[in-house]
């Protein structure tokens, strides 16, 4: 089976979707009844270096790279490269760049509906795009899959497309690379590389305000700091995105701005030693299609308190300290309670590690081959 996968919207690979890309190289480039096509903007081959010798690397030229111009050559230039290379099958992991038609079937990956959602995550044309063109589109695919049940439920809602439609796969992590590790040793990295060595909270998640909530999370640490007068810091990891100038904002006028740190993009390298380092995951985002960050921070033995909103319920299940993330009070007596119950944070340590056991990719990969069978003409 000839299987194309287009990867132009991974943006360096500093996005969920990229992440959910990689990971699904990795397992369909292993197997034998598949022979994949990954199409990827020309300076980001590098980004699947890993794969170079066990699938067919189709460049496409940088010009595509911008939203809108990356959008126009899924629509006009792909369907025939997908006629060109006689693929079986065509999969495209982003709801916005569904294509419309194509000479073979067509599987779309939708990680949420944000957009119906939080007000103000987009600007107003990729607002419309998002809420009334995808639509369209994905009524057209031959497959749907979502990553949650919740995503599922917003496809019916929202696009009218049955749930019993729609397959639903929940993402993995890379159990090889998330895991517990010495807390210790990944303590004294953080005290070198970032200069923290004092206990710290941590999220992970781009710089998007309002919908990662990173200013109420900021608004807590302040009443936490204030009730306890600890030395316990917050670090903020992630790229710049839409609203990044609110949360340095609102942490340069914290009066425990020092306390504050920003550690920019973490490179994947990085990330199971940070979470490692870390003594509390705080995840208050406004709504997410999945959220692999608090799973991931679960593998490494990492207490976790996190929101509810979209997939997170499914996805942390009864493994966190919950918040209402709209509740600055309620957010910061969960600070409070797993900085200073160790019983606490045990217990959240024990379930998480228990319940990330449920995310494995190469699972999730077996089943997206189910999927690709499926539609094949």
């Amino acid at each position: 089976m000839k299987v194309g996968l287009t990867a132009t919207m991974v943006q360096g690979g500093k996005s969920g979707v990229a992440q959910y890309v990689f990971a699904l190289v990795r397992e369909l480039m292993k197997r034998k009844d598949l022979e994949l096509f990954v199409f990827v903007l020309e300076d980001e081959r590098k980004l699947f270096d890993f794969a170079r010798d066990h699938c067919e690397l189709v460049e496409v030229p940088r010009e595509f790279a911008p939203p809108v111009k990356n959008i126009l050559w899924h629509q006009l230039r792909l369907p025939g490269m997908a006629g060109e290379l006689q693929l079986d099958v065509l999969h495209v992991p982003s709801y916005r760049r569904l294509v419309r038609k194509a000479p073979c079937p067509t599987v779309g990956t939708i990680h949420d509906l944000a957009p119906f959602h939080v007000r103000g995550k987009y600007d107003v044309a990729r607002m419309f795009y998002g809420r009334v063109v995808v639509k369209d589109l994905a009524r057209r695919q031959d497959g749907l899959i979502a990553v949650s049940h919740c995503t599922a439920q917003d496809i019916e809602r929202f696009f009218g497309i049955p749930q019993e439609g729609i397959e639903v796969i929940h993402n993995g992590i890379d159990h090889h690379r998330f895991q517990p590790g010495e807390p210790a040793a990944a303590r004294a990295w953080m005290a070198s590389k970032h200069a923290m060595d004092a206990p710290f909270f941590l999220y992970i998640s781009r710089l998007e305000h309002p919908g990662k909530n990173h200013v109420r999370l900021i608004e807590a640490f302040n009443q936490f700091k204030c009730e306890t007068g600890s030395d316990w810091q917050l670090a903020l990891g992630g790229g710049e995105w839409h609203g990044a100038e609110a949360i340095h904002a609102a942490a340069a006028a914290s009066p425990f701005a020092k306390d504050i740190r920003f550690l920019g993009f973490v490179p994947d390298g990085d990330l199971a030693t940070i979470y490692q380092a870390s003594r509390c995951m705080v995840y208050p985002s406004l709504f997410e299609g999945f959220g692999l960050p608090p799973v991931e921070a679960m593998a490494c033995g990492t207490p976790v308190i996190s929101s509810t909103r979209g997939a997170l319920e499914e996805v942390v299940a009864d493994a966190a300290r919950v918040i209402d993330p709209e509740d600055v009070a309620d957010m910061a007596r969960a600070l409070v309670a797993v900085a200073s119950d160790p019983a606490e944070a045990g217990a959240l340590r024990e379930k998480g590690l228990a319940n990330a056991q449920r995310f494995v990719w190469a699972h999730a990969a077996d089943r997206v081959v189910e999927v690709y069978r499926r539609v094949q003409r």
